[in-house]
């Protein structure tokens, strides 16, 4: 079964990634079309870049944190990126978790849920560069939750009917390139 992995792209104390995250989970779920998991950068404890030899020349990683990271990240066909947008871009410790490897994510898809006043899609734009690098196919349907419109009073996530109608579109499209990647992957 394909494995695709939602990984939540920050981890600022009342952060809001978590719970956009969840919902992504609780929607996928209800697919059966791959098996989705939730991937907290909060339970990796990634340090500022801390490899002497670049992720794209060797895979031969110094640090258990590194070892630990590339083992799940390896472990996934696809993934869904959750990101807020910091000052027009995605956070710095998403951007970290993404450069300490390269060769675990070549040959996957990703999709993207961003979120802040408008709607996170800055952040995706950058993401979106920085995955191509990877050879990560981007694919094209996005989730953009707006903090004044997908947020309830309280900051809880409440995205309107329509985000879900999105995020299925969205998922089909991971689900569908990371499958038809798979060969290049096992090659």
């Amino acid at each position: 079964m394909t494995r695709i992995g939602i990984i939540t792209g920050s981890t600022r104390p009342g952060r809001k990634s978590k719970a956009v995250a969840q919902w992504v989970h609780r929607v996928a779920m209800q697919r059966g079309d791959a098996t989705y998991e939730l991937v907290d950068l909060t339970e990796f404890d990634l340090p500022h870049l801390d490899e002497p030899v670049a992720a794209a020349m060797s895979r031969e990683y110094l640090g258990q944190h590194t070892i630990r990271w590339s083992a799940a990240i390896d472990s996934y066909d696809g993934y869904i990126f959750v990101t807020p947008e910091y000052n027009h871009g995605p956070p710095g410790v998403l951007k970290n978790a993404i450069d300490y490897l390269y060769h675990e994510w070549r040959d996957k898809s990703v999709g993207f849920v961003g979120y802040g006043t408008t709607g996170g899609t800055r952040a995706v734009e950058q993401l979106r560069l920085v995955t191509a690098e990877l050879h990560l196919a981007g694919v094209r349907d996005q989730v953009a939750l707006s903090l004044f419109d997908d947020f309830d009073d309280n900051g809880t996530v409440a995205p309107g009917s329509h985000h879900q109608s999105t995020l299925t579109k969205m998922l089909g499209q991971v689900v569908a390139w990371s499958q038809a990647l798979a060969p290049l992957r096992g090659a």
